[in-house]
């Protein structure tokens, strides 16, 4: 039995495609240009496109893994851009369900990725899976994401939602805006700093992905992200410390709106989740604490 992977060539993706190699899995991958991977196939690893037989794939799933969608960060989000970002993250997923409702053997478990976007800005309100989603932008992205993938209950696949937080590792994700200011000197924090960042290093993340896998109790949104979520202003000073540089250059919230808009909101925004389920079903982080994880990352 093999696992069903979207999104499996990103930031995230390769990292969990690794992992699960590691572990001895059978990986397909569906990606937009299956002939760019050509070398990287192997007998447990397959590429595949969104015009495959999906429901013959499905057939032979012990789970399904999506990550797919738009990159939200680094453009100013115009009506064009944002329904790229919508219909990218719902046409994926009403794809993979409506091949799951063909298949005749269905997959066990279908994860399907969320976002801590989903709570909006919510200042220091601790957001555990219960509280209600806001009503913006990207909040109603998630929403509606979620809402999607949970269809495939209704012919009998658990759906489980991660939603994940911001994710912490070199080369890719929120430290590869912010590390290069730091290596120059003039690193700081963004906005006014009180705002909260709901980490999580990619290790912890790919371990929470897998997780409901393995735990058949896991069902619904679940929060991925560090149970010690920390203000910008923590977050730029321990990458300070951990870089051995200052951390006094202030990019004023006024300034990422000037220059991104709307889409600055994921960034000046607080949001201050806690990973109650995954803590309920026992899940260990490698790294809960802020300064050990930048450390792992930056060693």
């Amino acid at each position: 039995m093999s696992i069903l992977i979207t999104g499996g060539t990103g930031f995230i993706g390769q990292e969990l495609r690794e992992t699960l190699l590691k572990k001895g899995k059978n990986l397909v991958i569906i990606t937009r240009d299956p002939k760019k991977y050509e070398d990287e196939s192997a007998t447990n690893q397959r590429f595949i496109s969104w015009d495959s037989d999906l429901t013959k794939e499905m057939e032979n799933c012990e789970a399904v893994i999506s990550l797919a969608g738009e990159n939200i960060f680094g453009q100013r989000w115009n009506e064009d851009v944002k329904k790229r970002i919508y219909d990218s993250r719902i046409d994926s997923t009403r794809s993979l369900v409506e091949a799951m409702e063909k298949a005749e053997k269905k997959p066990s478990v279908f994860i399907s990725a969320s976002a801590s976007g989903i709570y909006g800005d919510q200042g220091d309100t601790v957001l555990t899976e219960e509280h209600e989603a806001a009503n913006d932008f990207l909040a109603s992205v998630c929403k509606d994401w979620e809402e999607e993938s949970q269809k495939a209950i209704r012919f009998g696949v658990r759906v489980a939602n991660p939603r994940i937080g911001i994710v912490f590792e070199e080369g890719g994700g929120a430290l590869e805006k912010m590390i290069p200011p730091f290596k120059f000197f003039v690193g700081g924090p963004i906005g006014d700093g009180k705002q909260y960042m709901s980490w999580i290093h990619r290790k912890d993340l790919i371990n929470a992905l897998i997780f409901p896998i393995e735990k058949k109790e896991i069902a619904g949104a679940y929060n991925v992200c560090s149970p010690n979520p920390a203000t910008m202003n923590e977050v730029a000073d321990t990458l300070g410390d951990v870089m051995n540089r200052p951390s006094f250059f202030r990019v004023p919230k006024f300034a990422l709106e000037l220059a991104f808009g709307e889409a600055a909101q994921p960034i000046t925004g607080s949001i201050r989740m806690q990973p109650k389920q995954l803590q309920i079903h026992g899940f260990e982080f490698r790294f809960e604490e802020l300064e050990e994880a930048l450390a792992d990352i930056l060693s």
